[in-house]
């Protein structure tokens, strides 16, 4: 499967975004689809996780309570939507691909998407 991360940009602090991750492939529904972040100078950090169906969700907890990720099967993507956000939240953010189930190490990920830039202003 090929991921594509899209959606991010600029915006100030309280503002909200939402992220967009678009895969081919008709095995899209086969995967556990996970969004990850990297800030310069940082470790790539788990986000949040969606498990095939949609059914099972886990978020990290920085993202508890201000992130959202859902999927729609039928138009093969996943989303992230991000309120609240904090000048912290600025990163580089990837979606991945897994068959193992909701995980949230990163090496656990098989396929991942080019990352879309997201910078909150204070």
């Amino acid at each position: 499967v090929q991921l594509q991360a899209y959606g991010g940009g600029l915006v100030q602090a309280g503002g909200s975004l939402r992220l967009s991750c678009a895969a081919s492939g008709r095995t899209f529904s086969s995967y556990a689809i996970g969004w990850f972040r990297q800030a310069p100078g940082k470790e790539r950090e788990f986000v949040a996780t969606v498990s095939r169906s949609g059914s099972t969700i886990v978020y990290a907890d920085s993202a508890k309570g201000r992130f959202t990720i859902s999927r729609d099967n039928a138009k093969n993507t996943v989303y992230l939507q991000m309120d609240s956000l904090e000048p912290e939240d600025t990163a580089v953010y990837y979606c991945a691909g897994t068959q193992r189930g909701v995980v949230q190490i990163t090496t656990a990920y098989t396929y991942w998407g080019r990352g879309t830039q997201v910078t909150v202003s204070s």
